[in-house]
């Protein structure tokens, strides 16, 4: 299998999942995934865009045995603008056989062309088998001026000479058996004035050398696969023609139409797996590593917009996805975006990340705010609140509390839970705290219960106005875990402030 993206932008999600499916199919069958760069339009080359290409595919995880970046296997080069003389013999015997022709038309030709159809109400006119028969080509031409143009080096592009009305009909792992009439098709350029190969040409020829088994693209491209057929048929390989399937779109959150990076930009969810600076205008969009996604939850997510394996099950390791995977259940209909649904499978792989490892990245944060805590104290914080978290930036956000003073109280609540009647009975369980010699979670429930059984409080009183006055917040971990972690001094200083403070309230 080979993901042969052109380096002509970022790559977006769509493209992400073409070759997350590549690569399970190939581990799968124990086959090579190959990446393999389609840069025959020089014209829209944007710099930068190879290396992203790269980058994102190791930072999801589903890294090609070879291709550029990879190595070098047997079929190196990797990319086409460094294959060209490889395609030449191909063009050559599709001239030599009848089913390509050398076309000399100039673009005001075509552009006359054009207007001609145009003005007789043909709405999209194209160079076909009508319109080949007026146009200045080697089907039109007599052989010795043919020979005589070639000859003289006049800039020429090679054309596939499309047949006239024949049903073309392949099989389609995922839509099944399509059918197009040739009636509807162009005669496509496949080689160019400049020396370079079209898409098409390159394409099945690259495939045809690469022995690539399977050709995993968007359904943008169903509309090539006739010509694709053709020529494998035209250059006497069609005995090996890959298998085709064509992936449906992801769609818009709204369910209407292509997800676009227009979308992500007014929606706020990021379009790309990095971030992305524009060469030109030098804008910078955000990638979903840099807004906090776990690359394996962000390929879990991918993975089943369009595919489902059977079942209610949806965390997959890579390993379960390579083991599950097929292209019979590649849905035909287009699948819905959802970045809600991307942020749940982020925070289901948050929860299992071991706390160690999330102390670390957490340690950092809290260097860069000039704060010094040991890795034991920063890891029980991490086990505290990986529950309550969707990244691991809302560790410190959520529960900044554990680090500094409390900022911000939720006054409207403590408004409703506090009463100054009881100050003195709170004052009372601050002092029996202070003497608590084991200040450790069990022991502390046990005396505050106790406390609240003997002062006539009941806990559902009780415990929220500690929640309140340990976080400033109803929302974080059980409050004798939050006592445990603090230690008996802070613990003790912030419920005295923190009361005293719901006094002046």
């Amino acid at each position: 299998m080979r993901f042969a993206p052109s380096p002509t932008g970022p790559l977006h999600m769509g493209g992400i999942r073409t070759a997350l499916y590549n690569y399970l199919l190939a581990k799968q069958q124990g086959g090579d995934f190959i990446l393999r760069i389609e840069d025959t339009d020089q014209n829209r080359f944007v710099p930068g865009a190879e290396q992203y290409i790269i980058e994102t595919l190791k930072w999801c995880g589903i890294a090609p045995n070879e291709g550029l970046g990879f190595g070098d296997g047997p079929h190196a080069p990797y990319r086409q603008s460094e294959r060209k003389h490889l395609y030449r013999e191909f063009a050559d015997k599709l001239i030599a056989s009848g089913n390509a022709y050398y076309a000399f038309d100039t673009a005001e030709d075509l552009d006359k062309m054009r207007a001609n159809m145009q003005a007789q109400g043909v709405p999209n006119p194209s160079y076909n088998s009508v319109t080949r028969q007026y146009m200045k080509n080697s089907l039109t031409l007599p052989h010795d001026e043919t020979e005589r143009k070639l000859q003289a080096g006049e800039p020429y592009v090679i054309r596939f000479h499309m047949p006239r009305n024949e049903e073309v009909k392949f099989h389609d792992a995922i839509r099944g058996w399509v059918t197009f009439n040739t009636s509807q098709l162009d005669d496509k350029v496949l080689f160019k004035s400049d020396g370079m190969p079209t898409y098409h040409l390159a394409n099945v020829a690259d495939d045809y050398m690469m022995q690539i088994s399977h050709v995993i693209r968007g359904e943008e491209w169903l509309s090539s696969a006739p010509l694709h057929v053709l020529l494998y048929r035209a250059l006497g390989i069609e005995d090996v023609m890959p298998i085709f399937a064509h992936l449906s779109l992801i769609l818009k959150p709204d369910g209407n139409g292509k997800l676009s990076k227009r979308d992500g930009d007014r929606l706020g969810f990021p379009s790309f797996a990095l971030n992305w600076t524009d060469p030109e205008s030098k804008e910078t969009s955000i990638g979903y590593r840099e807004r906090g996604f776990f690359p394996e939850a962000f390929i879990n997510f991918l993975s089943l917009l369009g595919w489902n394996p059977g079942g209610d099950k949806e965390l997959m390791t890579i390993e379960e996805m390579i083991q599950l995977f097929s292209l019979e259940k590649v849905h035909k209909a287009g699948a819905r975006f959802d970045f809600e649904k991307a942020k749940w499978f982020n925070q289901q792989y948050l929860k299992t990340k071991p706390d160690a490892e999330l102390a670390v990245a957490v340690k950092d944060q809290l260097i860069a705010k000039g704060y010094t805590f040991d890795a034991e104290y920063v890891t029980e914080f991490c086990r505290l609140m990986k529950e309550r978290a969707t990244f691991v930036n809302d560790l410190l956000e959520l529960g900044y509390y554990f680090f500094e003073p409390i900022k911000i109280y939720d006054t409207e609540t403590i408004k409703k839970k506090y009463s100054k009647e009881k100050r003195a009975k709170f004052t009372s369980l601050v002092l029996e705290l202070n003497n608590v010699s084991e200040f450790k979670t069990l022991y502390l429930e046990k005396v505050v219960k106790d406390f609240a059984i003997a002062n006539e409080i009941k806990t559902g009183e009780l415990m929220p106005v500690l929640r309140l006055a340990l976080a400033g917040t109803m929302q974080g971990p059980p409050v004798f875990d939050m006592m445990n972690l603090l230690g008996k001094e802070k613990t003790v200083e912030r419920l005295k402030k923190s009361f005293d403070y719901f006094d002046s309230l």
